[in-house]
């Protein structure tokens, strides 16, 4: 697929004039003389009293920087757009001019931090803030679910991304093709995630997050500098993994992986129990041999992913975080019933703090969210204890398929997403007026008072 840019052109209109003038409009000329000599009499005190009385602020333009550089012999215009230079990438050599180099899982790169390195002192409007820059990445099947409602549940689950990534300035991009014919089912992320660090250099993390998992705390923000030592983030609990050796002691539908050379060569190992590798079926019978709660034969990522830190803790798993303080995934079931009552906790904070119930534009929502923070703690609403769960995931509901565990019902799985993806669209609606007054029923909003939730 191509596409082209089309470059904005000028054209200017000449009128020719002529040499010779006719009688009448020697005759004219005369009365066009004085009219032009008022009219610029006219223009000369408008002029001034312009230069005296300048333009209230609101009016006023404030000058944008526009350089022309030469690129591969084509001139392109480049204003910085949110401080990138998006319309400028520089002629020298940079990885992507190695015709070696590829995007597929099955073709490893070497000395990826020094390729990524460079490429941002080639492009410096991206170097700054690129350790806290983050992509997430999420995806679904090719094809229509065959749930009849999974198209509707997966666009909603969606747009629930979206918001989260629109109020903290994060990038997005949605994935529903198979980068690896292989690589289907669960394992389909690795490949996207391969091919996310090559296309986006300028980032730092890429966040891979399941298509069933919501955002149910809008406001949290991933705390990226406790993981500074770290290159991969998941949610679990350390003593199931290193004691208990449980195949379920942490969740792969939700990590935060950084863009470099330990990752690189990381998700090359991570792939070679997938199915694109010949000894598929062997790693299948050692994975269900280590872990003896597991109840299914296959090689899956999960269970791929604990086996490679129990095996090479040095190499890998003391370079991976696994959070356990905080619901950076959360199983929906446990976290459902505690909904109502964060709820009403958060009205009650918010109620009786005026910098909490002021309007504001969406933009600047990041800095209420700190303020709420602190306001939290003095009511003792933490994590586990009222505080909103950051990640609400609803595995084994299987929204697209339909194909869920039998130990949950249609009713509570369906019920269970339309309430998470409802409370946590208050939370973005409230920005722009509205709320949902039931979130089992999100089809229709109510205007909120401007001073909500005011007391009395």
């Amino acid at each position: 697929m191509t596409s082209s840019l089309a470059q904005p052109t000028s054209s200017t209109v000449s009128m020719a004039k002529s040499p010779f003038r006719s009688r009448p409009s020697l005759l004219l000329s005369d009365g066009f003389l004085f009219v032009g000599g008022a009219m610029v009499a006219l223009l000369l005190v408008w002029a001034l009293w312009s230069f005296l009385t300048p333009l209230p602020p609101a009016l006023s333009v404030a000058p944008t920087r526009s350089t022309i550089t030469d690129s591969r012999n084509c001139k392109h215009s480049t204003s910085p757009i949110n401080g990138f230079e998006l319309q400028r990438d520089p002629p020298d050599p940079t990885f992507y001019d190695d015709l070696t180099l590829t995007y597929s899982i099955d073709k490893p790169i070497k000395n990826w931090d020094e390729k990524r390195r460079e490429w941002l002192r080639l492009h410096p409007s991206f170097a700054k803030g690129a350790a806290s820059r983050v992509l997430m990445l999420t995806g679904s099947q090719p094809n229509p679910c065959k749930n009849p409602v999974g198209d509707h549940l997966l666009l909603r689950f969606f747009k629930n991304k979206v918001d989260y990534c629109r109020l903290h300035g994060y990038d997005i991009f949605y994935n529903n093709v198979l980068f690896h014919p292989k690589m289907g089912t669960y394992w389909a992320k690795i490949p996207a995630v391969r091919a996310a660090m090559v296309a986006h250099p300028e980032a730092e993390w890429i966040w891979w997050v399941d298509s069933d998992a919501a955002f149910t705390d809008m406001e949290f923000k991933l705390p990226l500098e406790r993981y500074r030592e770290h290159d991969f983030v998941v949610h679990g609990w350390p003593e199931l993994i290193y004691e208990k050796k449980s195949w379920l002691s942490l969740n792969a539908g939700v990590f935060l992986i950084r863009n470099s050379q330990w990752s690189m060569e990381f998700m090359d190992v991570w792939a070679s129990m997938a199915p694109l590798s010949p000894d598929y079926d062997t790693w299948g019978k050692i994975l269900k041999s280590t872990f003896k709660d597991k109840v299914f034969p296959e090689s899956d990522d999960q269970s791929a992913l604990v086996y490679l830190m129990l095996k090479n803790k040095v190499r890998w798993g003391d370079k991976i975080y696994v959070e356990k303080d905080y619901y950076f995934e959360g199983y929906w079931v446990e976290i459902l019933r505690t909904l109502d009552n964060i709820s009403e906790s958060y009205v009650a904070v918010d109620r009786g703090v005026a910098e909490l119930r002021r309007r504001h534009a969406e933009k600047v929502s990041e800095h209420y969210a700190v303020s709420r923070e602190a306001y939290l703690e003095e009511a003792g609403i933490r994590w586990g204890n009222g505080k909103r769960p950051f990640i609400t995931h609803f595995v084994g509901c299987q929204p697209c398929s339909g194909d869920r565990n039998k130990i949950y019902s249609q009713e509570s799985c369906w019920d269970g997403m339309q309430r998470a993806l409802g409370f946590a669209d208050n939370q973005v609606l409230r920005n722009f007026g509205f709320v949902h007054s039931d979130v089992r029923y999100t089809s229709y909003v109510s205007p909120l008072p401007f001073d909500y939730p005011r007391s009395g």
